[in-house]
C-alpha cells in the first residue's frame, strides 16, 4: 500500500487545513489501509469557501465569454494530462477499475470542453411589445455562487458536471467533495487552479462523514449561494431539497434509479445481450443509470437468458490496481453485504441466482437473478451493485406496466427491430431518458440529463444546463414617451 493521499481544502485559491486542524481518513475498499487523509472542514470553513466564491463573483461574471472558454479548454487539457493521477486516486479510494477511471477522465474533459462551447450560448431574445416604441428583450445573467455536491461512483464525471456549466455561465462555485473520494474530487480543484482560474472562482470543501449535515446546511444557507445541484441518493436528495426550499433557492437533483431495459419479442438478441451486460455491470453496477431490471417478452425470454448467462460468467472481479479483471471492487464492505442480503432474500423467495454471489469481501463478480417477483426486496430497492434481475412479461402491455412499476424514473431502454413499435413503448415509459436499441448507461456532455419521479428534477447539459444556472431578466427600452392613464 502506498502512502495515503493528503488532501487540503481549496478556499480562495489557497490550500488550507481545516480551521481546527481536524482531518479524517478514507480507508480503501480492499482492506489495505488508509487511502487518503483529508481536511475535515468545519462550518466556519464552509462559510469561508462560500464567502471566497462570493467575493470572486463580480470579476468572474464580468469577463467576456472567450476568456472563460479559454480557461475551460485549458482545464480539459490539464485534466487529461493528469489521467494517471485520477486513475490512482479512484482505485485507492473507491476500488474503480482503470477502464472506468480512464473513462471518467475522458468524459470529464469532454464536459469541460462542452462547457467552453456554451460560454457564447448564454443568450436571450427579443419579444414584440404591445406598447408603441417599446423594445423588449430577455437576457440571462449569472445566478451567483453555485454549490455542487457530487458522489463517489463516477467522481470525475459528476464532480466536473457539478461545476462546469455554472462556470461557463459566469457563476463561481463551491464543490463539496464526497467523503468517500476526497482526494479525487480535490484533484479536480487542483486541475482548474493549475489551468489559471482566478482565486476564489473554484473552491473545494472536504468534510468528515459526521460533519456532513452541518457543512451542507451552512453552504446551502449562506447568502452568497444562489443555486444548489446535488447528485446522489434519493434519501439525501430529499434532505437537500428541503434545505433549499427553506431558503427559496432553486435546486437541481439527480438521484436514484432502477432502470428498466425492455426487450421485445422482435429484438436483436445479440445486441440486447451486449447492451445489458454493459448497462448492468459497468463499474460493478454502481451507476445511477445501471440496468437493474431486464424485462423480457415471453417468446424470447429463455433464449435471452441463456445467452446472457454466458456473458455474466465472464465478468469476474479483481484488484483494480492489477488490471487483471473486467470488474473492480464495490465501494465498501457494507455495500457488498447489502447486495448479498438482497440476493439471499430473492433466492429464499424462489429466484434463481447465477454468479458466485456468496463470495466474501468487496470483489464481487457479476450476478444475475432470474424469476424475480414483486414480493422480493430487489424488485423495488435500488441495488447499486453488480446484480441485475430478469422479469418476464406476457406482452408489450405488461412489459410497459412492469417498467413503470417503480418510484424511480431516471433512464430506460427499449430493444426492438420495429422502430415504430419501440417509439410507442418508449413514449409510455416514465423516465427522463430512454434509449432505443442502446444501453441504459448513456451520457453525453451536450445532452439534457435528468429524471422524473423519485429520480429528481432539473437537467444537466447543453442549453438545459444554461437555464438551470442563470437568472432570466426582462429588459425594456422605451423610444417614445408612453401615454400614462394618470
Amino acid at each position: 500500500m502506498s502512502a495515503p493521499l493528503d488532501v487540503a481544502l481549496l478556499i480562495g485559491g489557497e490550500d488550507r487545513a481545516a480551521s481546527d486542524g481536524a482531518t479524517f481518513e478514507r480507508h480503501g475498499p480492499l482492506g489495505d489501509g488508509v487511502a487518503s487523509r483529508a481536511a475535515a472542514a468545519t462550518v466556519a470553513d464552509a462559510d469561508a469557501a462560500a464567502a471566497a466564491a462570493g467575493a470572486a463573483l463580480p470579476a468572474w461574471a464580468a469577463l467576456g465569454p472567450n476568456v472563460r472558454r479559454r480557461l475551460l479548454l485549458d482545464a480539459a487539457d490539464a485534466m487529461e494530462a493528469r489521467a494517471a493521477d485520477f486513475i490512482a486516486c479512484m482505485a485507492a479510494e473507491t476500488g474503480a477499475s482503470a477502464g472506468w477511471a480512464g473513462f471518467n477522465v475522458h468524459l470529464g474533459a469532454g464536459l469541460l470542453r462542452e462547457a467552453a462551447a456554451l460560454t457564447t450560448q448564454v443568450k436571450g431574445e427579443t419579444i414584440p411589445s404591445d406598447r408603441p416604441g417599446c423594445y423588449a428583450m430577455t437576457v440571462r445573467r449569472p445566478a451567483g455562487v453555485v454549490l455542487g455536491i457530487a458522489p463517489w461512483n463516477a467522481p470525475v464525471i459528476l464532480g466536473v458536471r457539478a461545476i462546469a456549466t455554472p462556470l461557463a455561465c459566469g457563476n463561481t462555485v463551491v464543490l463539496k467533495a464526497s467523503e468517500q473520494c476526497p482526494a479525487t474530487h480535490r484533484l479536480i480543484g487542483a486541475v482548474l487552479r493549475d489551468a489559471g482560474f482566478p482565486a476564489g472562482v473554484v473552491n473545494v470543501i472536504t468534510n468528515a462523514p459526521k460533519d456532513a449535515g452541518a457543512v451542507v446546511a451552512a453552504l446551502v444557507q449562506h447568502p452568497a449561494v444562489r443555486r444548489i445541484n446535488f447528485t446522489g441518493s434519493t434519501h439525501v436528495g430529499r434532505i437537500i431539497a428541503t434545505l433549499a426550499a427553506q431558503e427559496l433557492k432553486p435546486c437541481l437533483l439527480e438521484l436514484g434509479g432502477k432502470a428498466p431495459m425492455v426487450v421485445l419479442g422482435d429484438a436483436d438478441l445479440d445486441a440486447a445481450v451486449a447492451a445489458a451486460g454493459f448497462g448492468a455491470y459497468m463499474n460493478s453496477g454502481q451507476i445511477c443509470m445501471s440496468t437493474e431490471r431486464i424485462i423480457l417478452e415471453q417468446p424470447i425470454a429463455d433464449a435471452f437468458v441463456a445467452r446472457f448467462r454466458e456473458r455474466v460468467a465472464d465478468l469476474v472481479a479483481g484488484d483494480p490496481r492489477r488490471e487483471n479483471a473486467p470488474l473492480g471492487s464495490v465501494v465498501d464492505g457494507a455495500t457488498a453485504d447489502r447486495i448479498r442480503h438482497l440476493v439471499a432474500d430473492a433466492v429464499d423467495k424462489g429466484a434463481v441466482a447465477y454468479g458466485d454471489w456468496q463470495l466474501p469481501g468487496t470483489l464481487m463478480p457479476a450476478i444475475l437473478l432470474d424469476g424475480v417477483t414483486s414480493d422480493m426486496r430487489i424488485y423495488a430497492e435500488e441495488s447499486f451493485g453488480p446484480v441485475t434481475t430478469i422479469l418476464r412479461a406476457g406482452d408489450e402491455e405488461e412489459a410497459v406496466r412492469i417498467a413503470n412499476d417503480t418510484e424511480y424514473g431516471l433512464t430506460s431502454a427499449v430493444f426492438s427491430q420495429n422502430i415504430a413499435r419501440a417509439l410507442r413503448v418508449a413514449d409510455r415509459i416514465e423516465a427522463g431518458m430512454v434509449h432505443i436499441n442502446g444501453a441504459t448507461v448513456h451520457d453525453e456532455a451536450q445532452m439534457p440529463f435528468g429524471g422524473t419521479k423519485s429520480s429528481g428534477y432539473g437537467r444537466f447539459g447543453g442549453e438545459a444546463g444554461i437555464a438551470e444556472f442563470t437568472e432570466l431578466k426582462w429588459v425594456t427600452i422605451d423610444t417614445q414617451t408612453p401615454h400614462w392613464p394618470i
